[in-house]
């Protein structure tokens, strides 16, 4: 059963916590992310923030109905990280690509963070002022509103989805990462022609590009679309 959130009015303590700290909302997700980042996703419980802060697990529910609250409210502090700064230019191809490379980049910096919310819809403040940005860009170039609905609807998911499958990689253990990324190398350039004729030329490669990120290509590739159906329109 959802707990009853305490009106925002109310939520703040009078004297500090153990640690010497008030609580906030904000102080509160800044700790969360911390703590993914330290203990990954056994990090985000009650209890541990709780003992970071040095306040009781259960003030935690002053704030926030629930963890799954607060995993939205984490995603959404991501999306605000993303578009501290950001200012639109004339140019909207410009506009878009660093965008996107704001949301992706402020999502692998918090790689187990990421993984938990990069699938997630919270309806908060940043990720409402992210939509009015992204479809804004939009509209002033000139798209008719389904269009630019659809544009953006392609440009979101696929940055967001190149930061869950980036932060996958990234959240892995060291060793892990590094098998993986050895593969590459060891198996597949190693291929003989004979009997992958596609592979084995594409061997060099494969083993320069596929350890690393394909969002910012696929950023391009989405934007020159999109520029190709508005000079349709």
């Amino acid at each position: 059963m959802a707990k009853k959130v305490v009106p925002e009015s109310e939520r703040r303590r009078r004297r500090p916590t153990k640690t010497g700290v008030v609580l906030s909302e904000q102080l509160i997700v800044t700790t969360a992310l911390r703590m993914l980042r330290e203990h990954g996703a056994a990090g985000l419980t009650a209890r541990r923030i709780g003992a970071a802060l040095g306040a009781d697990p259960s003030s935690l529910y002053r704030y926030f109905r629930g963890m799954d609250e607060l995993t939205l409210a984490v995603g959404d502090e991501l999306i605000g990280r993303a578009l501290r700064g950001w200012s639109a230019s004339a140019d909207w191809r410009a506009d878009l690509r660093e965008l996107g490379l704001r949301i992706h980049a402020a999502y692998l910096a918090h790689p187990q963070a990421a993984v938990l919310t990069a699938s997630r819809v919270s309806g908060r403040a940043h990720e409402i002022a992210s939509d009015e940005i992204i479809l804004g860009v939009l509209h002033r170039a000139g798209f008719p509103t389904p269009a630019a609905v659809r544009v953006y609807h392609c440009f979101i998911d696929q940055t967001l989805a190149f930061a869950a499958l980036d932060a996958a990689t990234a959240a892995l253990p060291e060793a892990a990462r590094r098998a993986d990324e050895a593969v590459w190398q060891a198996t597949y350039a190693r291929l003989p022609a004979d009997t992958h004729p596609c592979i084995a030329p594409a061997a060099p490669h494969l083993v320069a590009e596929m350890n690393v990120s394909a969002y910012p290509a696929a950023l391009d590739m989405l934007i020159e679309s999109a520029a190709a159906r508005l000079a349709a329109v």
